[in-house]
């Protein structure tokens, strides 16, 4: 009867695998059960009372199916305290997790067989055996130990130390979780990849250069001619691979010797180093990274050192000649200086040009109301009346003022205002011998910044949108410093308009 592969990895309380009944769903993990044999049927099994009555599902037909009875190997043939079907479970586990990850093998035989345990037997019984790789009592022939513990007593043996080690469990206080586990998988170290029981990573370096020497086979006198002694091309061609592979494995060994001489195993100990540096430091301690193939641990210690104290020797000859060149001449005046260059480095910068005069504005108190100048008169018009200087809303207004004062806000999207119909429009007059000047939203992008009148102007005087709207801004500064008043020879100064082009 051949080894039984086992069905469902669902692990209860006991740990291991086991096994249901298709048609009851009752456990037949530790008793006898019918198992189909027909192909039909994948892993079929069945508990004694369904099979003698008859019952099935799926695709069984116990009429014409085949089955086999499958019993217990509670019985010990290497040790007395191990029985055959654990045995096979460690060989199972060993083949799926790897050896050294006892503690998920002692999970996968399940029983309550400890991590410790599952280790001591396995060195005990095949690695120190005389006849390694095999067990002492290995020889099929060899009854010594099935005769000496009966079967019905190594179950009853069993099934003790189980009740025991169930009761042992439920008072046992909570254990602690394991700071650093210590199987040898990918996900047990600080190091993603890295498996410190094999020394080895999930992904080495040329991972895939196996590959090409996986299939390749050299059989004794193989590949050397009879008659002339020399390797034949095939063999050669094979040499040559072999010789590509055993280079990068010396790469591969060569960039493990660097992970371990210089501990980059110890991610959590380098970082908390890194984060005492400053940014300047950690951008040379990674330029300087590449030389450490060439060194050992503390020649690459001392390098980085002379490395970090040239930086700052050369971020002080930096300081002192800042100091000097800011006539700083004693140490004080330098922490001095230094306190005051901080504080207006974090300083926030003004995101306008017209922040500061903003600051100042809502600094001083509200000016009293003043009479309108001769500047509000002229522009006082063409303002709603809910915008005009006074700021004073009429209660009486007509429905028809307030009508045209709604289309007059909202008359331009750009936030340009529409001259009322009840003032002449302003007309610009040619300049002679200038040609005006063709703007469009091509060759001046901010065009739609003016009203009408205002393009006009800025196509007879040919300026562009942009001087035009600094002009303006200065002319009306200019303005509100006077009162309102600005002469013609006050505007041709600050916009220095010639005598030609003064209009």
């Amino acid at each position: 009867m051949g080894v039984i592969k086992k069905k469902i990895a669902a692990r209860g309380t006991e740990g291991g695998v086991k096994y249901v009944c298709d048609v009851c769903s009752a456990d037949i993990t530790s008793t006898v059960r019918i198992r189909c044999a027909h192909s039909a049927c994948n892993e079929y099994d069945l508990c004694v009372p369904c099979f003698t009555s008859g019952e099935f599902s799926l695709n069984h037909d116990p009429r014409t199916h085949p089955y086999s009875v499958i019993e217990q190997h509670s019985i010990p043939i290497y040790t007395t305290d191990w029985g055959a079907d654990e045995e096979l479970l460690l060989l199972e586990g060993a083949e799926t997790y790897g050896l050294g990850s006892w503690a998920d093998i002692a999970d996968h035989i399940g029983g309550y067989r400890t991590k410790d345990e599952v280790r001591d037997h396995y060195i005990s019984t095949y690695v120190e055996s005389s006849k390694f790789p095999l067990p002492e009592h290995a020889s099929p022939n060899d009854r010594t130990l099935t005769d000496e513990v009966p079967r019905e007593e190594f179950q009853a043996r069993k099934k003790r130390r189980i009740e025991e080690r169930k009761e042992a469990a439920k008072t046992a206080p909570p254990a602690t979780p394991k700071q650093k586990p210590t199987a040898s998988v990918p996900a047990c170290h600080e190091v993603q990849g890295y498996m410190p029981g094999r020394l080895e990573f999930e992904t080495e370096f040329m991972n895939e250069a196996e590959e090409a020497v996986q299939h390749m086979q050299f059989d004794p006198g193989e590949g050397i001619n009879p008659r002339t002694g020399e390797l034949e091309p095939e063999m050669e061609l094979k040499m040559t691979v072999m010789d590509i592979y055993n280079s990068r494995l010396t790469g591969r060994a060569e960039r493990k010797k660097v992970i371990f001489e210089h501990n980059l195993l110890d991610y959590r100990k380098n970082a908390a180093q890194d984060k005492k540096r400053t940014k300047e430091e950690k951008d040379l301690m990674n330029k300087a990274k590449p030389f450490a193939r060439m060194m050992n641990h503390h020649d690459f210690e001392e390098f980085c050192s002379g490395l970090e104290y040239e930086h700052n020797l050369r971020q002080a000859i930096a300081q002192l000649q800042e100091w000097r060149q800011m006539r700083v001449g004693d140490l004080k005046s330098g922490e001095k200086y230094e306190q005051e260059k901080l504080q207006r480095a974090q300083r926030p910068a003004p995101s306008g040009a017209f922040d500061r005069l903003a600051s100042n504005r809502l600094s001083k108190p509200t000016p009293p109301v003043e009479p309108q100048s001769g500047t509000a008169a002229l522009t006082a018009p063409e303002l709603p009346i809910r915008l005009q200087p006074n700021g004073v809303h009429t209660p009486d207004a007509s429905p028809t003022s307030r009508t045209a004062d709604r289309a007059l806000a909202g008359s331009n999207a750009n936030g340009t205002m529409t001259p009322q119909s009840g003032k002449p429009r302003y007309v610009v007059q040619p300049v002679n011998n200038v040609q005006p000047l063709k703007l469009n939203n091509e060759n001046a992008t901010d065009l739609h910044l003016l009203s009408k009148e205002e393009q006009e102007l800025c196509s007879v005087l040919r300026i562009y949108p942009k001087p035009y709207l600094v002009i303006k801004e200065h002319l009306i500064k200019e303005a509100m410093k006077q009162g309102g008043n600005l002469k013609r020879k006050t505007a041709r100064d600050i916009c220095k308009v010639s005598e030609q082009r003064k209009g």
